[in-house]
């Protein structure tokens, strides 16, 4: 029997199985006034995908989609650890981090000049703890712009990928992703991959090459359950005009460029860009005398300007395809010129700036104590922290133009987060450093792979402050030209390779293997061979880019900045914690008074101190190991007698803990009363002989002597 909404619409659902559960998309039982809208059920994750097209197209240059998603606390069964702010407001960098997942995949999947606005939002109303919703998410996007009737070439599927005792998963769980070397995102259509985005532990390249083409048939399920629905749905195509160039402009702007672009313009990057800053000047002088100063405005302007644009991406391809040279000369496989410094700021705990080319990146980083690790207060994680923060910076200023200053936006949080995820898997833990890092890339100018020049400044920058990583980390941006079905594949690519090619694919690791990768596309999908390419490819420019840190930076320091905090940890047994903090932290807010040091404690017993001073963190070490050293058998302690009897006398060794010294054991003469050797109150040396299985102390005056 059918059920009926109240808006007099039919709900039904499709069903498959995906990676072991089902997978239920359903319409019109919720979302009655969207373009499109569907409810995706995995496991106990529903996730509510809408879609709303405007009306019209508008007049801007761009294609007006945002893709958004949102979290939301109850979906986890929780209420936000903040103390003043308790409802969803700003979206975390997490939540942003997702959206632009989702939003990498389909955006080149509408064609070049649809202008309707068109919000997707992908809200998470319930959230099955055993996986992450980000992908039943991507669905949930994908299902609704398939139901709206626009010129979307979807659908798109994705996984996240993980590999636990060398097998592939996916929708790992919070201890297979503990356990997983590798935290792989794949997206696409039917024909091919569309996206990747990856986070590794010095995987193999052959590993994340195998991971790559099991996540491709691994989401084909959920691409033909879409494709189910639409039909069943069958929406009403809507109509819409394409803004595109002016063809006869087109026509008229090739034929004035002809014989000035080619090897004319093949230079290096400052040169180049002002020689065709000239030649596109000298153009819109004589259009603007050939049609009129009063007939050529603003958007005319504009429309040349940009089949301008367009014939100059035209001779970047042209140049590459049939000469294997690109726009600034370099061959295909060919690096920039690099130069590095580091130590580059005086009061910094650590510093460097990285350039290639014309891309240039400054890092500064930060060392403080773990307490200054940063509280992750998501739907997802529970009481999480960031020990480990890479934040990144391009003001307008680093690409010639003016722009309004503000808060970091979808780009910056996504490269500081890729360049963080590169650095990840080689950090000490906070037990070999106990500090929280703080990386900040401050771009200086750029022209293409900043977020890669983000990653190189940054290793070389954790290096000049000490921090013991395992092994230095470079990064390298590759590029891809399509001539038909023939790949050119590009090695550091510039803005010009960027903009008019097909793929932009990141690639970081050390000498043993890849930390992270980030790849989009302009094509509709590539197949794994082709990227195969790429990742092959990427490893001998990486590993050039590598052989240049090291030269500058071979290890990190031996010491720490004169600037930084000097911190000192201990282990203690976490039972013992208590009698650090004392009743109502008495005991804690004692120590750091008196010493002036800073004091960190975990939950497994590590503790650390801070101060400037290290008279301060021995004094509060001292007085810490006091509360919580434990007996060692054969130690010798200097003790209190506390009480006398007739067998024998108890010692307190220390605050707590008390052991007999038997009357057999206090001197190597006999002994007729305890008393004839020592007394109450008196202070003694001891040695630790036993400890019995009921944990009870023997101790020997004789011996300790």
């Amino acid at each position: 029997m059918s059920v009926i909404n109240p808006s007099g619409k039919e709900i039904f659902s499709v069903t498959t199985e995906l990676c072991g559960r089902p997978l239920k998309l359903e319409v019109n039982r919720v979302g009655f006034r969207t373009t499109g809208s569907v409810l995706v059920t995995y496991g106990d994750t529903v996730v509510l995908g809408s879609a709303q097209v405007g009306s019209r197209p508008v007049v801007l240059d761009y294609f007006p989609l945002s893709i958004d998603y949102e979290e939301k606390m109850y979906a986890a069964g929780k209420i936000s650890g903040s103390r003043f702010i308790k409802r969803e407001g700003r979206p975390s960098d997490e939540a942003v981090l997702i959206g632009r997942i989702i939003d990498r995949p389909i955006r080149p999947l509408f064609p070049k000049g649809y202008r309707q606005e068109v919000q997707v939002v992908t809200t998470v109303l319930s959230m099955d703890p055993d996986f992450r919703p980000d992908m039943v998410a991507m669905i949930a996007a994908s299902a609704a712009l398939m139901l709206t009737g626009t010129p979307f070439d979807g659908p798109v599927a994705g996984l996240r990928v993980g590999r636990v005792n060398g097998e592939f998963k996916a929708f790992l769980n919070a201890e297979e992703r503990e356990q997983s070397d590798l935290d792989l995102v794949v997206a696409g259509i039917e024909s091919g991959i569309t996206m990747v985005e990856a986070g590794a532990k010095e995987v193999d390249e052959q590993v994340i090459v195998d991971a790559l083409a099991w996540a491709y048939d691994a989401y084909q399920p959920a691409i033909k359950l879409q494709r189910e629905l639409a039909e069943k749905v069958a929406p009403a195509d809507q109509e819409y005009e394409l803004v595109l160039p002016n063809e006869e402009i087109q026509t008229v702007v090739d034929e004035w460029v002809d014989g000035k672009f080619g090897s004319d313009i093949r230079k290096d990057y400052p040169e180049r860009n002002n020689i065709i800053n000239e030649i596109r000047w000298a153009f819109h002088e004589e259009m603007r005398e050939k049609i009129g100063e009063e007939d050529y405005t603003k958007d005319l302007r504009d429309e040349y300007d940009e089949a301008f644009t367009m014939a100059l991406h035209k001779d970047v391809r042209r140049g590459i395809v049939e000469d294997g040279l690109r726009p600034d000369g370099r061959k295909l496989e060919q690096i920039r010129p690099l130069s590095s410094e580091v130590g580059v700021l005086p009061r910094v705990h650590g510093s460097s700036i990285f350039t290639r080319g014309v891309t240039q990146g400054m890092n500064v980083v930060t060392l403080a104590p773990l307490s200054y690790a940063q509280i992750v207060d998501t739907m997802e994680v529970t009481d999480g922290e960031r020990r480990y923060m890479h934040h990144y910076n391009a003001p307008g200023y680093t690409v010639g133009e003016v722009r309004r200053m503000g808060s970091p936006g979808r780009r910056e949080i996504g490269h500081g987060y890729l360049a963080e995820r590169a650095l990840e898997a080689v950090l000490p833990t906070e037990e070999e450093f106990p500090y929280t890092i703080r990386s900040v890339t401050e771009i200086m100018s750029q022209n293409g792979s900043t977020s890669m020049a983000a990653t190189c400044s940054s290793c070389l920058a954790l290096m000049d402050a000490g921090v013991p990583i395992k092994r230095p980390v470079s990064g390298i941006a590759m590029g891809l030209m399509m001539d038909g079905s023939t790949p050119y594949v590009l090695s550091d690519i510039a803005d010009a390779e960027d903009f008019a090619g097909d793929m932009d694919f990141k690639v970081t690791g050390t000498e043993k293997g890849i930390t992270a990768l980030q790849m989009d596309m302009k094509v509709h999908g590539l197949p794994v061979e082709i990227l195969k390419m790429a990742i092959d490819q990427s490893k001998p420019g990486r590993m050039h880019i590598l052989e240049h840190m090291v030269s500058v930076m071979p290890e990190p320091r031996s010491e720490l900045s004169q600037h930084a905090p000097r911190i000192e940890k201990i282990k203690i047994n976490p039972d013992k914690i208590g009698a650090v903090i004392g009743k109502g932290g008495e005991m804690i807010n004692k120590i750091t008074s008196e010493t002036g040091a800073e004091i960190d404690i975990k939950d497994d017993g590590l503790i650390t101190v801070a101060s400037p001073n290290g008279e301060h963190i021995q004094k509060a070490l001292d007085w810490i190991k006091s509360l919580t050293e434990e007996p060692e058998v054969g130690r010798t302690y200097t003790g209190t007698v506390v009480s006398i009897k007739d067998f024998g006398a108890f010692v307190n060794i220390m605050p707590g803990i008390d052991g007999m010294v038997h009357i057999s054991k206090l001197s190597d003469k006999r002994v007729e009363k305890v008393t004839d050797v020592i007394s109450e109150g008196q202070e003694v040396r001891v040695k630790l002989m036993e400890v019995d299985d009921r944990g009870r102390l023997s101790l020997s005056l004789k011996d300790a002597e």
